[in-house]
């Protein structure tokens, strides 16, 4: 008997001619890519595919790569689920912080991210790459189903960032598909996407970063961003903190109404950013993980006065964790 590939296992659960496909909350290049991908696979397929998410898209670049794609997507929110619909999560999975569970069956997970609990899924391909991406890019050549020059345009894009120019870690998988994607997309629509990576009020959180930056010890850079900072922003600013040269392992903080969120980074492999920031937050209500190289978390319940005091308890933690696995 002929191996089924992913996408034919993918199929053989879906059991409506509609389904969602949800990313994480905030989504990024690699989640809209991801989900713009397997919604094509799918309508190619015949089944039609609705991609949606909670948040807000708010960094340049990705409202112009939405813009230039004309991809359709809807926030949760502005949708009637109901609890017979099929969802198929990506580039996130059921119980992160960073997901909002919807009345719906999550019949199946494609991710990237550390594994959590599947039993609830009909269908999971969960594995360590570099990008989600990836997984969706490998789809078409596994099942040799031609792609557009939009779809390819998008899986580069959303490969090229989510690894940091495949310098963050990346995989020989994300290499073979970037390259293979590479071929058919539109690189100058990705310069336009490159070219506009800021918003003037973005400037307002970079102010705020480099007037709370900390340093501490040698290599951890630590700095509240201000209130309301997005996800996608403060993903931007704990980058940009790394890129200083005395420092190894950042962490960005911002308040939000009812919790603080927390963005991390670590260049260092001894320093899982996923693990620490798990064990940072532990008997906090709320959560946190994602990759050894980058990882988020969300503190919930908290009022404006109780978040400054968890920042201060949560930093402490930080710097005893990151010490301890970099003196190893």
């Amino acid at each position: 008997m002929e191996n089924k590939t992913a996408l034919d296992r993918l199929l053989a659960v879906i059991t409506r001619p509609k389904v969602y496909i949800q990313t994480h909350n905030y989504p990024d290049q690699d989640a809209l890519a991801s989900a713009y991908g397997l919604q094509e696979l799918l309508r190619f397929k015949g089944i039609e595919a609705v991609i949606c998410y909670q948040g807000e898209i708010d960094k340049a670049n990705t409202i112009s790569m939405t813009e230039a794609l004309g991809l359709q997507l809807y926030d949760v929110d502005d949708l009637q689920i109901q609890r017979e619909d099929e969802i198929i999560l990506v580039d996130g999975q059921k119980g992160n912080v960073n997901l909002e569970e919807q009345i719906g069956e999550e019949i199946a997970c494609i991710d990237h991210h550390p594994m959590q609990d599947t039993d609830s899924y009909r269908f999971f391909d969960i594995r360590k790459v570099g990008a989600c991406a990836t997984l969706i890019a490998e789809y078409f050549f596994e099942n040799e189903i031609p792609v557009s020059q939009k779809v390819a345009t998008a899986l580069v894009y959303g490969i090229k960032m989510d690894t940091a120019n495949l310098m963050r870690q990346t995989t020989p998988e994300d290499v073979d598909m970037f390259c293979a994607m590479y071929k058919k997309a539109d690189i100058e629509m990705i310069r336009l996407f490159e070219s506009h990576s800021l918003i003037l009020t973005d400037l307002d959180a970079y102010r705020e970063a480099l007037k709370d930056l900390k340093i501490y010890g040698k290599n951890i850079g630590v700095a509240n961003v201000g209130a309301d900072c997005s996800e996608a922003m403060m993903g931007t600013l704990s980058d940009f903190i790394m890129s200083l040269d005395v420092v190894q392992f950042s962490v960005v903080y911002s308040y939000r109404a009812g919790g603080l969120k927390l963005s991390v980074r670590s260049e260092r492999a001894e320093a899982d950013a996923g693990v620490i920031v798990r064990k940072a937050l532990s008997g906090y209500p709320g959560g946190g993980g994602g990759h050894a190289g980058m990882a988020g978390g969300f503190v919930a319940g908290l009022g404006e006065s109780q978040a400054d005091e968890a920042e201060y308890i949560i930093t402490e933690r930080f710097i005893k964790l990151v010490t301890e696995c970099l003196e190893q």
